[in-house]
């Protein structure tokens, strides 16, 4: 949602960080070693391989009867290589011992054991509407797996053996990425939070059946304000307990691979507002500063790489975390585009953030850093989709090249990114209350061509209106994005077909971006 300009003076995550620390408590924050995965025997699985635990802030606490607590929240994350790495995630409610996972290629063979590690964390009285509230992570990183294979696995600790009868319903699967290029879907879509319509959209994406999917930010809205604000604006960390406990139904089983929103940057746990996420999720860990952009990656699935970016390092709306990478983010993303686009195994590039670079809601518009920093990277190299959130709404522009119309792509047309430009798509309507358009909305169905719509840009110095030709499709509902990836032989025609699906299963949006495959 917006930021109300009279709620308080405006600060940066790090000044905010400080200021709360500062009013609430001289703790510092704890780092955990690094810890060591075990070793499984039959050469299935890592040996040694190591995770570093984010910031531990809560007091030692009693172990519970293990036999009494039930594990939840579980959800997926691919590792650096899709086709070999897998995390396993999830929440106890209270603190237990030894947590573990158990895998294993069919549910009566799941001998292979695997220590997990406790990411603790701790949200004092006083910070926030969450009381004295510690939140118990847990995570387990596989390696070694089998390409396009599928697992069996479940979730326990000292106490609670998932291989045991009566406990084998609460076992989960997962399948790798695939050592070929094959077809495959994937899902998206941004602003989801707690409520109905993010579980709706939830059960329909498992629908989908998806080898993943992406989460372009405002993941549970534990921090309502967005941004780096003075005052107490009802932040909530149990909001991320109902969040997990909602998406895990299809998380469970489908990697879940996050980008961070505004509303994602939590001041409490670490100057750069990041601290809370390090402990929930687990992600690829090849960008160029985990340190201070945990939630900057990329990977690969088949013929298509997805790189994952933090908008807010170069957000000129919402500036809390303006500057934070110094200019490295975008040169390990040129970097990245300049390798992908090389790859004879890459026909694709998704690329997906929070922030728009083009969207006309009257709630956010578009983010003139992104267009600054980043989209002439994406037309230098021909990324072939960008897929943003932050405006809750589904917007589809049409191939754009240098800030203008290169190509009218109606619904059911063809882009082609080589020769035409790059079509953006705002996803953000996946279940936080919907916001608006200045213009009729146009969807499958139901278009309405408008041949320009007053809107405006964020820059530097504020809003700047603008009269824009690019927006083809609008769609004011709760939505998600299908994309089906059909590989080709070399020289013949790669596909991408783009979905935009209704909360009600509809239809709203389709279209092609085709490439000439490797």
């Amino acid at each position: 949602m917006g930021v109300p300009e009279q709620l308080a003076e405006r600060m940066s995550m790090a000044e905010q960080h400080e200021y709360l620390r500062t009013k609430f408590s001289r703790r510092t924050m704890i780092r955990g070693g690094a810890v060591t995965l075990g070793a499984v025997t039959g050469g299935a699985f890592v040996t040694g391989a190591t995770a570093q635990a984010a910031p531990r802030t809560a007091p030692r606490a009693e172990k519970a009867d293990g036999a009494l607590v039930a594990p939840f929240g579980r959800h997926l994350a691919y590792g650096t290589d899709p086709r070999t790495e897998m995390t396993i995630s999830w929440q106890v409610p209270v603190a237990v011992d030894k947590p573990f996972v158990r895998v294993g290629a069919h549910p009566w063979d799941l001998s292979h054991r695997i220590p997990a590690e406790i990411r603790t964390l701790h949200t004092p009285a006083g910070v926030g509407a969450s009381g004295d509230h510690t939140q118990y992570y847990v995570h387990a990183k596989l390696t070694r797996l089998r390409p396009g294979r599928t697992y069996y696995y479940g979730v326990g600790h000292a106490g609670f053996d998932p291989a045991a009868p009566q406990l084998l319903g609460t076992l989960g699967t997962f399948t790798t990425a695939p050592a070929r290029k094959e077809p495959f879907t994937f899902t998206a879509f941004g602003d989801q939070g707690v409520g109905y319509h993010g579980l709706a959209n939830d059960s329909l994406i498992l629908g989908q059946n998806p080898a993943f999917h992406l989460h372009a930010g405002d993941i549970a809205y534990g921090d309502p304000s967005g941004a780096g604000l003075k005052t107490d604006t009802g932040f909530d960390a149990r909001v991320w307990d109902q969040f997990l406990a909602q998406t895990e139904t299809v998380a469970k089983q489908i990697p879940w691979m996050v980008a961070y929103g505004n509303h994602d940057m939590e001041a409490w746990y670490s100057p750069n507002g990041y601290g809370g996420e390090e402990a929930r999720w687990v992600l690829p860990e090849n960008g160029p500063d985990r340190a201070h952009l945990p939630g900057v990656y990329s990977f690969t699935h088949g013929n298509t790489a997805v790189v994952s970016l933090d908008a807010n390092d170069i957000s000129f709306e919402i500036p809390a975390n303006l500057g934070l990478s110094g200019g490295t983010q975008t040169t390990w993303l040129e970097a990245q585009l300049k390798k992908f686009r090389a790859s004879k195994d890459i026909d694709f590039i998704v690329v997906f953030f929070h922030h728009c670079a083009y969207c006309t809601s009257t709630a956010h518009a578009s983010e003139g850093g992104v267009r600054q920093e980043w989209v002439p990277l994406f037309e230098k190299y021909t990324v072939d989709l960008v897929i943003n959130g932050h405006n809750h709404v589904y917007e589809r522009t049409d191939v754009i090249k240098a800030g203008k119309v290169a190509k009218r792509l109606p619904i059911g047309g063809t882009a082609y990114p080589e020769t035409d430009g790059v079509v953006y798509v705002t996803a953000g309507a996946a279940g936080r209350s919907l916001y608006a358009f200045s213009a009729d909305q146009s969807y499958e169905g139901h278009e309405k061509d408008v041949e320009s719509i007053a809107s405006y840009v964020v820059g530097k110095d504020g809003k700047q209106n603008e009269t824009v030709a690019w927006s083809r499709v609008r769609y004011l509902d709760y939505s998600f994005l299908r994309v089906d990836v059909t590989p080709a032989p070399t020289g013949r025609q790669a596909t991408l077909r783009v979905s935009g699906i209704a909360e009600n299963g509809e239809r709203v949006d389709h279209f092609t971006v085709a490439r000439r495959a490797k």
